[in-house]
């Protein structure tokens, strides 16, 4: 790890660990000696960071020199409080951890008011039924769906038939019970939306789809408005 990508992670770590921060607890996270960890504190606060406290009490930052403060509304920064905490919740881990990160970089960039406003929000975000355990690498999937590769692996239907499916792979869902994909089946040939839960043995193809993840995702969302349209019709007709 060059210097430069170290001071940066110490940076990260001091703006989302709760004050005040050991220099023990800073080893641990960055994997290195306490020395390196007060020599490069001392580096960090030449470069402008003002990191309160010292050897045996922990550290705070202060101000970071290379955030400029970011100007939100009070209701915006609850909104964006709320989304991150329901990510952190409802997310892979990978997105999970990106989601904690994000709030830390919030707080280390607003005013104090609104910092103080953001450590203790009213607002949180609570899932009391856990979603069914996916087994898959979600953030593999999420790569190989911003890079427009096909994936494929096994899957378990509802009604417990196994097949093995390669697919174009769309955008992810977050629904309040479980977390779909949705896809462009090459077997079935049509658009098809498959739990993450029951899939298995996710491998990336070397077959490219690129650049028709977008005209693709918005016909597949068009077919599901349409759907959901017409079974709430067919419900206002039954009643």
């Amino acid at each position: 790890m060059s210097r430069t990508h170290r001071l940066f992670q110490m940076m990260q770590t001091l703006r989302r660990l709760p004050p005040p921060v050991t220099a023990t607890q800073l080893a641990d996270e960055m994997e290195m000696s306490p020395r390196t960890i007060y020599r490069d504190i001392d580096a960090l606060r030449s470069m402008g960071a003002v990191i309160d406290g010292e050897a045996g009490f922990g550290y705070t930052l202060i101000e970071d020199a290379a955030l400029p403060p970011l100007g939100f509304e009070d209701d915006e920064l609850e909104a964006l409080v709320l989304g991150l905490r329901d990510v952190a919740v409802i997310g892979d881990p990978a997105l999970a951890k990106a989601a904690r990160s994000a709030l830390a970089k919030i707080k280390a960039r607003v005013p104090p008011r609104q910092a103080h406003r953001l450590q203790h929000a009213v607002l949180d975000a609570h899932r009391f039924v856990s979603l069914p355990k996916i087994e898959i690498d979600v953030a593999a999937l999420r790569t190989a769906t911003w890079d427009e590769v096909s994936v494929s692996f096994d899957y378990r239907d509802r009604k417990g038939a196994d097949t093995v499916r390669q697919v174009d792979p769309l955008g992810l869902v977050y629904l309040d019970k479980t977390n779909v994909l949705l896809a462009w089946c090459h077997l079935r040939k049509d658009f098809r939306t498959f739990r993450l839960d029951r899939m298995r043995k996710l491998k990336r193809t070397d077959h490219s789809f690129r650049p028709r993840r977008v005209p693709m995702l918005r016909e597949h969302l068009e077919i599901i408005r349409c759907q959901v349209e017409e079974m709430a019709k067919d419900r206002i007709t039954s009643d």
